[in-house]
C-alpha cells in the first residue's frame, strides 16, 4: 500500500489528505483534499474563490506547475465600471496596510480550475472522496484555530462586517469570531457537494458560477459570466535550479515568486547564507523585482528575462499575505505535490446562499503596481506564490515544500531550502532556524529578523534599519514540507510560527 507524508495548515486538513491516500488517492488528490478542508477551516486566511499553483513532480517524469492564478476580469463590463465597487480599508495587519475590498476587488478565481486539470492528469480518486472531508467538516462544524481566529478579530470590524452574509458567517454575536469558536458553514458544504457531483465546471459555467458572477456584477464589480467561462488553467514545465546534488523545481513565469526564489537560491549557492550574504542577496533580488517585475506589463517575459540574466550574463548583472495557505505531500513511490493558494486579504463579500467568500486580488496593493483595474481582461495577476518540489539523486530523496506569507514567501523558502538542501540541516531544524527578510521601504532598506545578534550586526554594518522581531514570528511565513527517501522513510515538518499539522501514514 502507498504511504504518504503531509504538511498542512491544520490537523483536519492533514487528516483529509491521509484519508484520501487510504482510499487509493494520489498525492495530488490528497493535497487538493487538504486545501478544500483549509478553505472551510481557515476563514479569512484563505477561501475557495481565489488562485492557486499546483507543483507536481511525478516519479519517473518531469516536474510540472499548473497555473490557476487569478485573472483580471471585465470582458463584458462597461468602461464606466472601472474603479467602482471598492472600499478602501486600513488593516492593522503586518504593520498596517490599506487594501481595497468590495465587489470591485474581485478577480477571476482559478484555484478549482487548476485542481481540475491536476486531477485529470495526476489524480485517481473520485471528487466525492476528495471533497468529502471538507463537506463533512463544513456541515458538522469545527473549532476555529489560532491563526484564523486572530486574523478575524484583527480585521473583522472593518473587513467582515459591511456585508450581511459575511458578517453572519464570521461573527459570534456582536464580535468577530475568535480562536476556539465553534463554527459551521452549511452553505459552503452544499456548494462543495454540488461541485463533487457536477464537476469543477459548475464554478465556471454552471449554476454556482452564474450566482458568483451575477452577485459581483450586481454589487458593482467587474467579474461577469464571460470571465468565468473563459478562464483556463495553464500547465507549464517547472523552472529548474541546481543546488549541489539537488534538482529544484519551481514556479515558472509569469509567476513572480518562482523566478525570485530561483535567483535567491542560485545566489545563496554561490555566496553562502551568512546574515551579511543573505541581506545582500535579498536586497539585490528584491530590488530587481521592484524595478523590473512589479511594474512589468508582461510578467512572463519579465520573469524569463530574470532567469536569462542568471544564466547568461552572470549573477552580478542584477541591480542592487498572511492570506495564503500551503500543503505539501509526498508518497513512498517518490511522487510529490506542493499547492499554494491565495484569496488575498478577502473582499469581505460572500455570494448569498453559497458560503463562498470572494477574493480581493485586485485590491492587493503589492500585486497591482501598475494601478487599480489597469490590466486588460484575461491577464494573469502577479503572484508571490512559489510551491516547490525537489529531488536529490545522491540522497535518494523527494521533497515538497512551500509557505504562505506574501512577499516573505520567497525569502522564507530560500532560507529553509538552502539550509536543508545545501547546509544539510534536518528539515525541521531548517524550518525552526531564525529568519530574516529585507523590506525595501519608501524611507530605505529595513532588515526584519528574529533574535540573532549576527543579523543585527549585519544591519548596522550595511547601514540599513534594524527591525528585530520576537522568536518564531508569524510575519516570516509558515513553511510546510515533507520528504520521502528511496528506502521508505517519510518525514513531514511544520512551522511553529503558525498553526499547522503534519501526518505520516
Amino acid at each position: 500500500m502507498t504511504r504518504a507524508a503531509i504538511a498542512a495548515p491544520n490537523a483536519l486538513a492533514a487528516q483529509a489528505g491521509m484519508d484520501v491516500i487510504a482510499l487509493g488517492g494520489t498525492v495530488v488528490d490528497a493535497a487538493i483534499a487538504a486545501q478544500a478542508v483549509t478553505y472551510v477551516t481557515e476563514p479569512g486566511i484563505v477561501s475557495a474563490l481565489g488562485g492557486a499553483f499546483v507543483n507536481v513532480w511525478p516519479a519517473g517524469a518531469d516536474p510540472q506547475v499548473i497555473d490557476g492564478n487569478c485573472e483580471m476580469p471585465g470582458r463584458s463590463a462597461a468602461p464606466d465600471r472601472l474603479g467602482g465597487g471598492l472600499r478602501a480599508i486600513h488593516l492593522e495587519y503586518g504593520g498596517g496596510i490599506t487594501i481595497n475590498a468590495g465587489a470591485g476587488s474581485v478577480a477571476t478565481p482559478g484555484s478549482f480550475a487548476a485542481y481540475g486539470m491536476a486531477h485529470e492528469r495526476f489524480g485517481r480518486a473520485p471528487w466525492s472522496d476528495i471533497l468529502g472531508p471538507a463537506i463533512s467538516v463544513a456541515r458538522e462544524g469545527f473549532v476555529l484555530g489560532q491563526a484564523a481566529g486572530h486574523y478575524l478579530q484583527l480585521t473583522g470590524r472593518l473587513l467582515w462586517s459591511f456585508d450581511e452574509q459575511t458578517k453572519a458567517q464570521h461573527f459570534a454575536g456582536d464580535d468577530p469570531a475568535g480562536p476556539g469558536t465553534r463554527m459551521v458553514n452549511t452553505d459552503l458544504a452544499n456548494s462543495f457537494e454540488t461541485i463533487a457531483h457536477q464537476g469543477i465546471s459548475e464554478i465556471y459555467t454552471g449554476s454556482l458560477g452564474h450566482s458568483v458572477a451575477d452577485h459581483v456584477t450586481s454589487t458593482g464589480g467587474l467579474l461577469g459570466r464571460a470571465d468565468l467561462a473563459a478562464y483556463r488553467p495553464v500547465c507549464r514545465p517547472a523552472s529548474r535550479a541546481r543546488l549541489g546534488d539537488w534538482d529544484v523545481a519551481l514556479n515558472p513565469p509569469p509567476s513572480i515568486g518562482g523566478p525570485v526564489l530561483t535567483a535567491m537560491l542560485r545566489l545563496i549557492a554561490e555566496r553562502g547564507m551568512s546574515p551579511e550574504a543573505l541581506l545582500q542577496i535579498q536586497a539585490t533580488v528584491l530590488g530587481y523585482r521592484a524595478t523590473h517585475l512589479d511594474r512589468a506589463s508582461d510578467l512572463r517575459e519579465a520573469g524569463a528575462e530574470l532567469l536569462l540574466a542568471l544564466e547568461t550574463t552572470g549573477l552580478e548583472s542584477l541591480p542592487t499575505s498572511q492570506d495564503t495557505a500551503h500543503v505539501s505531500v509526498v508518497d513512498s513511490a517518490g511522487n510529490a505535490c506542493a499547492i499554494t493558494t491565495s484569496a488575498g486579504y478577502s473582499s469581505g463579500v460572500t455570494v448569498p446562499g453559497t458560503g463562498l467568500v470572494l477574493n480581493n486580488c485586485l485590491g492587493e496593493p503589492e500585486l497591482n503596481r501598475l494601478g487599480l483595474h489597469a490590466l486588460p481582461p484575461g491577464t494573469r495577476l502577479a503572484s508571490n506564490m512559489a510551491p516547490t518540489t525537489a529531488r536529490s539523486a545522491a540522497e535518494g530523496v523527494t521533497l515538497a515544500v512551500g509557505t504562505p506569507g506574501a512577499d516573505r514567501i520567497t525569502t522564507a523558502l530560500a532560507q529553509v531550502i538552502a539550509r536543508h538542501c545545501v547546509g544539510g540541516e534536518e528539515l525541521q531544524a531548517a524550518i525552526d532556524a531564525p529568519r530574516m527578510h529585507v523590506e525595501l521601504a519608501p524611507d530605505g532598506v529595513r532588515l526584519h529578523h528574529e533574535p540573532d545578534e549576527a543579523a543585527t550586526a549585519a544591519a548596522l554594518a550595511a547601514g540599513v534599519t534594524d527591525v528585530p522581531h520576537e522568536a518564531l514570528d508569524m510575519y516570516f511565513g509558515g513553511v510546510g514540507a515533507a520528504y520521502a527517501t528511496e528506502g521508505g522513510e517519510l518525514v513531514a515538518a511544520a512551522d511553529p510560527r503558525r498553526a499547522a499539522a503534519t501526518a505520516v501514514s
